[in-house]
């Protein structure tokens, strides 16, 4: 193969990276055009590389690779852009990661990711930003799940697909999204759906990140929708999202942020 056919340059934002021999790593990255690729990147753990700093995770950059028989190979790297306020920020820090792994966790490698390489990047500049991070968390994850083939049902009851009445529903994980009283019994593990809680994961999965920010929600009702999706993605994925446990951590560790009604 000609070398100008193996070599080619991507965007990517580094998930995570992993060590490989003495000098090597190995970085799953996640791309615009395919998607999800686990890359070599050779000799960046020696003190002399000048790669190093550009590939750390959370970062996006531009990457010039050669194709590899197994796996493509970094052979050269420019930083876009760092997100470097997310570094003095452990909260919001931890949310980005939080966000790398389910992205890491929900997509298939070698699969284009227009859509959702945008949406990743949209949240890690939210998140920079100093946007409400459990927000854009929240529409983080309803659209991911859209897009990686798991959207919740919402509208109709899972078990006899009857419209839901605008009253205390439940939402049930296991089942595929919500459930109407009349079809809760003998639904493992499903959780009471108030009306307002319903509307607003209504509102993540159709509405614009501009429409979602303009919804103040109460503390118990923010905490309601994050547990519903939480158990949601926990079902999908078969496990908790290990960052998940970290962002509790932290919460346990602070005084809560006063939320306006």
């Amino acid at each position: 193969m000609p070398l100008s056919t193996r070599l080619y340059k991507t965007e990517a934002i580094i998930l995570r990276q992993r060590r490989l021999g003495e000098a090597d790593r190995i970085l799953t990255v996640y791309t615009p055009a395919r998607g999800k690729m686990d890359v070599k990147a050779k000799g960046v753990r020696k003190t002399t590389s000048r790669m190093s700093g550009h590939l750390q995770p959370l970062t996006r950059c531009m990457l010039q690779m050669a194709q590899g028989h197994i796996s493509d190979v970094v052979t050269g790297c420019e930083t876009l852009e760092s997100f470097r306020a997310l570094l003095g920020d452990l909260d919001r820090l931890s949310r980005a990661f939080y966000a790398a792994e389910l992205v890491d966790r929900m997509t298939a490698v070698d699969v284009p990711g227009y859509v959702t390489y945008r949406l990743f990047l949209d949240t890690m500049r939210r998140l920079d930003q100093g946007d409400d991070s459990d927000l854009a968390l929240r529409y983080f994850e309803m659209r991911l799940l859209d897009q990686a083939g798991f959207r919740p049902q919402l509208d109709s009851c899972v078990a006899c697909e009857t419209p839901l009445r605008p009253e205390e529903n439940f939402f049930a994980p296991e089942a595929g999204g919500a459930v109407c009283p009349g079809c809760v019994p003998g639904q493992a593990g499903a959780r009471v759906l108030s009306v307002n809680a319903l509307k607003v994961l209504r509102l993540l999965q159709r509405g614009s990140y501009g429409d979602v920010a303009r919804v103040r929600m109460p503390p118990d009702l923010t905490q309601d929708v994050e547990r519903h999706l939480r158990s949601y993605i926990i079902g999908v994925l078969e496990r908790d999202v290990n960052a998940a446990a970290f962002i509790e951590q932290l919460r346990r560790g602070r005084l809560p942020h006063p939320v306006e009604v």
